[in-house]
């Protein structure tokens, strides 16, 4: 079972959701493919498991799955597949995927966390963009975009969001360059409405906003770059800790770091990040004299 984990902790994921909704038990979807309630129990907590591919066929037709949720969990076997091929530590994930390219992992595992680390240098992460700065996203990344594929993408945008004002226990801890801040993305327009956004997403109770200033001089972030680290609570069936998993964002694709060395570098490079920032009162302070600034 060498590779990455990345592709069976989805479906593992996608298996539960499904399972929930068609309100049946993990001992009722065993007996439908004559396995047992702890084989389905390792499954949804992605752990490997014995079961073939007619197996999973006929669970999706116990689930009365419909051919959009077929179609991922398909897809994503076939990225379980490719994944025990690749070398343990890291899932490359490039954004013209055949294997799968409709299922998107960040959204997934952005969805599943209990605790979200950022540190970037240029962009505002998705969770705190208001629908202008997206709008500039969208049209400088895929000028093609149609207007409702627009439209399309500021509404998950703002689906995603919905995560941080949800009764629980996930928290968004954003470090940002102050480059991040003075980006005309946009525009002054758009950027004034922004930092009043993300000053506004930076008092809840669950969020973090810190900025690192040009006055911190050089420091971890700029060799790291940009990165976010993923960590999950106890898996369901089992109760141990599902291993965190670090994001880096390239032009072409993503890569999904998982090797415990290389989440413990980035752990290391948080707390480094966090001697050189400003504390959260400061922060809100710049964000609000450059909000000023674009006004003016």
């Amino acid at each position: 079972m060498a590779g990455s984990t990345l592709p069976r902790r989805a479906l593992g994921r996608l298996l539960r959701e499904l399972r929930a909704k068609a309100g049946k038990s993990q001992l009722a979807a065993g007996l439908s493919i004559e396995v047992s309630k702890q084989t389905i129990g390792r499954v949804e907590d992605g752990q490997p498991a014995r079961i073939s591919t007619a197996q999973f066929r006929d669970l999706l037709d116990f689930y009365g799955a419909d051919d959009d949720a077929r179609e991922e969990v398909l897809g994503l076997l076939q990225e379980v597949k490719a994944a025990k091929g690749d070398p343990a530590g890291g899932w490359w994930r490039a954004y013209a995927d055949l294997l799968n390219s409709h299922f998107d992992h960040f959204m997934s595992l952005e969805q599943a966390c209990v605790r979200m680390t950022t540190f970037q240098l240029t962009l505002l992460p998705g969770l705190l963009q208001t629908p202008a700065y997206r709008r500039w996203i969208e049209a400088t990344t895929n000028p093609a975009m149609s207007a409702v594929e627009v439209e399309r993408s500021l509404e998950l945008t703002a689906r995603r969001q919905r995560r941080l004002a949800e009764d629980g226990e996930f928290s968004l801890d954003v470090m940002l360059s102050e480059s991040v801040l003075r980006h005309q993305v946009g525009g002054r327009e758009v950027m004034a409405e922004q930092l009043l956004h993300l000053a506004q997403v930076g008092a809840l109770p669950n969020v973090s906003v810190r900025v690192i200033p040009f006055a911190a001089g050089g420091h971890p972030g700029l060799i790291v770059q940009s990165f976010t680290l993923f960590e999950f609570p106890p898996l369901s069936a089992s109760r141990m800790t599902e291993p965190p998993v670090a994001f880096v964002e390239g032009f072409t694709g993503s890569l999904f770091l998982e090797e415990d060395s290389v989440i413990a570098r980035h752990r290391s490079a948080v707390t480094n990040l966090r001697q050189v920032a400003l504390d959260e009162d400061d922060t809100r302070r710049l964000v609000q004299e450059l909000v000023e600034e674009y006004a003016a």
